[in-house]
């Protein structure tokens, strides 16, 4: 294990329009300087003045509204009022072999937008070797766009994320004893994704409370080896049909998938 993901600094935000404005709890009562891509937004966006309110939510925490109180040319102070507790994430946790970076950005925006609760990126043996030394591969640019995809959402829990140099790594670290786990390959398939996850639920396993781990391989798939690896630690291989798809494609819908089989999509 190269890096895990946990409570990073919010160094602002470089993206689209926001669903809903986040906050780290250290941030909730100071000021929001002008020069916060989130202050932009909700004078610039939102066109917002001292007295309105806009959906804002505390990172993994509360979501509800922001009201402002103050609106300058220097910054905006305003109170948070939390109404709900936040969507929870789902407990579908994905690991992903490593993609090219602009794929990669992506399908993480992806993932986070449909709630998974875990990504962990996995260098693959067939998996491009300078992918795990790109821009991509430093934690707070993948956390940018887990949160992205959490915004997108109007979420503001924000999936975790670990970056692992090999497969052996990240099972090694995974808890996979009562959870349904799955490994996506058009190689050696044994059954259909919906059709084996169909039957776990028909044999009385609740899939919303063991939860599923579905890893998906980089552009050109697992190699022999890393399917042995699967097997040996209790993956089923599942197939999604016959056409090859990109990562971040297989990715979304993958997760759609098994979200459907929960009954939550």
């Amino acid at each position: 294990m190269i890096r895990h993901l946990g409570n990073i600094e919010l160094l602002g935000y470089n993206f689209q329009p926001m669903n809903i404005v986040l906050f780290s709890a250290e941030e909730i009562g100071s000021p929001l300087p002008a020069s916060d891509r989130r202050y932009q937004h909700v004078q610039n966006i939102l066109h917002k003045k001292v007295g309105d309110s806009f959906e804002a939510g505390i990172i993994n925490g509360d979501a509800g509204k922001a009201c402002i109180t103050e609106l300058t040319a220097e910054y905006l102070t305003f109170d948070f009022i939390p109404a709900t507790d936040g969507m929870p994430l789902y407990p579908v946790t994905m690991i992903i072999g490593f993609p090219r970076p602009i794929q990669l950005k992506r399908l993480l925006r992806d993932v986070a937008s449909l709630g998974v609760q875990a990504v962990h990126l996995v260098g693959t043996d067939l998996g491009e070797k300078s992918y795990l030394q790109s821009n991509m591969s430093n934690p707070q640019a993948v956390w940018d766009m887990l949160r992205d995809g959490s915004v997108q959402a109007k979420s503001t829990h924000v999936p975790s994320a670990t970056i692992y140099r090999s497969l052996e790594d990240c099972l090694a670290a995974l808890q996979l004893s009562s959870t349904c786990t799955v490994a996506l390959d058009n190689g050696e398939p044994s059954i259909a994704l919906t059709e084996y996850l169909s039957q776990k639920q028909s044999q009385g396993s609740s899939l919303q409370h063991t939860g599923v781990i579905a890893a998906i391989g980089s552009e050109r798939g697992w190699t022999a080896r890393e399917r042995q690896l699967f097997l040996d630690n209790g993956f089923t291989l599942c197939s999604m049909g016959q056409r090859v798809l990109r990562t971040e494609t297989a990715s979304t819908v993958a997760i759609s998938l098994i979200l459907s089989c929960m009954g939550i999509i």
